[in-house]
């Protein structure tokens, strides 16, 4: 059996060296802050929890721009429209939950 190999598939770009190693640099440096931040114990309660969530939001758009290539994609943008459609489902069930426990809370 044989693979098609049609210029269109030959022909996509799936990254650089630069561009793997600059997206690596950026996810160990995204994973170094709030490890020292937590073990130093520089930042303590909200302080903490705001770098721990920055940090991650960062760690996932470096991911998405340069290992999973979002920016590169062409027209239409189905990946981008799944990745958008997971987010709102991810967000209505965390928020979703937050909400329950917190009322839950209240009524004990």
């Amino acid at each position: 059996m044989q693979h098609d190999m049609s210029p269109s598939h030959a022909d996509k770009n799936h990254g650089s060296l630069k561009s793997y190693t600059i997206g690596f640099v950026f996810s160990i440096l995204l994973t170094i802050i709030p490890i020292t931040v937590v073990m130093s114990g520089w930042l303590a309660g909200k302080a903490s929890a705001i770098i721990l969530m920055v940090t991650a939001v960062l760690q996932l758009v470096v991911q998405l721009i340069f290992f999973m290539h979002l920016r590169e994609e062409k027209k239409p943008r189905y990946n981008l429209l799944t990745l958008i459609l997971g987010l709102i489902i991810l967000l209505v069930i965390v928020i979703g939950s937050m909400w329950i426990m917190m009322y839950n809370m209240v009524a004990l």
